[in-house]
């Protein structure tokens, strides 16, 4: 389980979308900065702090490899960030699916509705003949 301080790192890496498009690159596998650089019109040194922030959020590793600086994904940094998310968004499917079975669950006369915006076909909002 990410900690606090993780979980917050790694949202705030991925909040970017260089970071993003740079963690999608890596999903395919392992890439020299040189390569991560290309696609992006900013500076090397600018790539070189995207990916320090992707490595201090623990979701990348970088390796020195003679002369190339290869980057690879850490998928267990991801895998904190997407529990949180299953976790949260189970919470919020249960709550909702808790509203839905409540505004179709039965109304004040016992009768079941089929939607909460049920209305009397008269539009007078109540018994025709009676009057008040």
């Amino acid at each position: 389980m990410m900690t606090e301080d993780q979980l917050d790192a790694a949202f705030a890496a991925l909040a970017d979308p260089t970071r993003r498009a740079i963690v999608a690159r890596l999903a395919a596998g392992p890439a020299p900065v040189g390569e991560l650089a290309a696609p992006f019109d900013i500076s090397l040194p600018a790539v070189s702090r995207h990916l320090k922030v992707l490595e201090a959020a623990g979701l990348i590793t970088r390796e020195v490899d003679a002369q190339w600086r290869r980057c690879h994904l850490r998928p267990q940094g991801l895998a904190g960030a997407a529990d949180w998310i299953d976790g949260t968004r189970r919470f919020w499917e249960g709550r909702l699916d808790s509203l839905a079975r409540f505004l179709e669950g039965p109304n004040p006369n016992g009768k079941e509705t089929t939607h909460a915006a049920s209305t009397d076909p008269s539009g007078d909002g109540g018994d025709a003949g009676a009057q008040g």
